[in-house]
């Protein structure tokens, strides 16, 4: 993984390149500042301070970069991405205040995914001198770029047993303990629905549970979605569907990445994150449209769809999870296309059934700028998923308000009392900006992050 405490470091006064925040409101006032030849340069390339804009630029005594603020006077998450994008290497300072979080584009634009690559951007690292905490800002890069790295591995190197491999070395790092149900043993332990999705592929699935911390800290309980590839199953999607499937797992990856910020924050918490991993594959062992399914729970689920098969390995996961009695419960899971159909690639969709964690997570959300949107359980929607033979159906009835019904029929398996919230994310940008390459992508983390911390407060 990048070293991305070698990007930053304490500003002690050394000499470093200025980097100088230009929001579009004062872009007038910047460019009547520079030089002949610097405003030249603004006009040659189109500069006005717009979002992701940065432009290096001669000053009198050398050089200088501009970076647009948007609609902002300081600096969000993002806006220092497009600086270090442009920034030969070398030591840099910002112009001004800086808060820690504004160190996020800066650390992610200098992330890349190598693991395939001959040919890679070889600069030097450019390093960012700052009077901000560093810890924060490095952790929480970490945490993205677990997410970045692992969705975007093809699913031939990341399959059930890696994700376990995952969470194990993630455990050992923080002195957690780890368990792992495999194949068979779904059936033997009370997994049945991980057991019938799984069962179609050589790689087998398995329930993965990582416990840290100790009594008598509140339990707080993670889960993620853990479809390593998703073919769809017997219902096989389409290949144009299919081609994005290695990022089923991005439920898991945030579940893996917000356990990695709990642990390293030693947040006073006991943690159980739950990850429930699988390939959902076609073979003459897969579940077929009208199979009738055991869960943990011990509701029966009729198969409508067999590409409905995120919430039916989640549906144990949160029975377990339940069954622990946390005092919070947080899902995240890459769970309906429909949740993209109504807020887009960027904006997880975000279900809970307690207001006060709703709207903590919202808040949270402004504040770190990693935003949600609230979508209600609409509860007169049980009826779409009625089954004639069973206690429910996997797939809605015409298909209708889809990423309702997916958070309707998870909220059966989770313990009445329990304050849960489950977020269904797309865990993947579909156009490149800096700092945000095309790929795997964190989404909700800081703003789950930060409503730990508030709630448990930092030890």
């Amino acid at each position: 993984m990048t070293d991305f405490s070698s990007l930053v470091a304490p500003d002690r006064g050394e000499p470093a390149i200025p980097i100088v925040g230009v929001p579009e409101a004062g872009f007038g006032a910047f460019r009547a500042s520079l030089s002949e030849a610097a405003r030249a340069a603004v006009e040659g390339h189109g500069f006005r301070g717009k979002t992701d804009e940065a432009l290096v630029l001669p000053t009198h005594g050398g050089w200088q970069i501009a970076v647009g603020l948007g609609a902002s006077d300081t600096p969000g998450r993002w806006s220092l991405a497009a600086a270090a994008h442009v920034a030969p290497a070398g030591s840099y300072r910002f112009d001004g205040s800086l808060e820690a979080q504004a160190l996020h584009g800066w650390l992610m634009a200098q992330h890349r995914f190598t693991r395939y690559r001959r040919n890679e951007d070889n600069r030097r690292p450019r390093r960012l001198l700052v009077r901000a905490p560093l810890h924060r800002p490095v952790a929480e890069a970490e945490a993205a770029a677990r997410i970045r790295d692992l969705v975007d591995t093809p699913a031939e190197a990341l399959g059930p047993a890696e994700l376990e491999s995952t969470i194990r070395e993630l455990a050992t790092a923080h002195g957690a303990s780890v368990e792992a149900v495999v194949g068979e043993t779904l059936l033997e332990r009370g997994f049945p629905a991980i057991h019938a999705v799984g069962r179609a592929s050589p790689r087998q699935p398995r329930l993965i549970t990582l416990a840290w911390g100790s009594a008598p800290h509140p339990l707080v309980a993670l889960v993620g979605k853990g479809i390593t590839f998703d073919t769809g199953g017997l219902n096989l999607k389409p290949g144009t569907s299919m081609a994005l499937m290695k990022k089923d797992m991005g439920g898991a990856a945030h579940a893996i990445a917000l356990a990695g910020l709990v642990m390293q924050a030693r947040l006073p918490v006991r943690l159980l994150l739950v990850v429930a991993a699988a390939d959902n594959a076609v073979s003459g062992h897969a579940i077929r449209p009208g199979d009738v399914i055991a869960t943990r729970k011990g509701l029966s689920v009729e198969i409508g769809n067999t590409d409905a098969e995120g919430r039916l390995v989640l549906a144990d996961a949160l029975a377990l999870a339940s069954e622990a009695a946390p005092a919070l419960i947080l899902d995240f899971a890459t769970l309906t296309g429909a949740a993209r159909v109504a807020l887009g690639p960027d904006l997880p969709a975000l279900f809970a059934n307690d207001d006060d964690l709703a709207e903590a997570l919202l808040s949270a959300g402004v504040a770190t700028e990693d935003p949600l949107w609230r979508l209600p359980f609409w509860q007169p929607y049980r009826r779409l998923f009625r089954s004639e033979i069973a206690d429910l159906n996997n797939n809605a009835e015409g298909g209708m308000a889809g990423a309702i019904v997916g958070a309707l029929f998870l909220e059966h398996f989770v313990a009445r009392g329990i304050p849960w919230a489950h977020l269904d994310l797309y865990a993947w940008n579909p156009k490149a900006a800096p700092g945000r390459p095309k790929g795997g992508a964190a989404m909700g983390l800081f703003a789950a992050f930060r409503v730990l911390e508030d709630r448990f407060g930092a030890a």
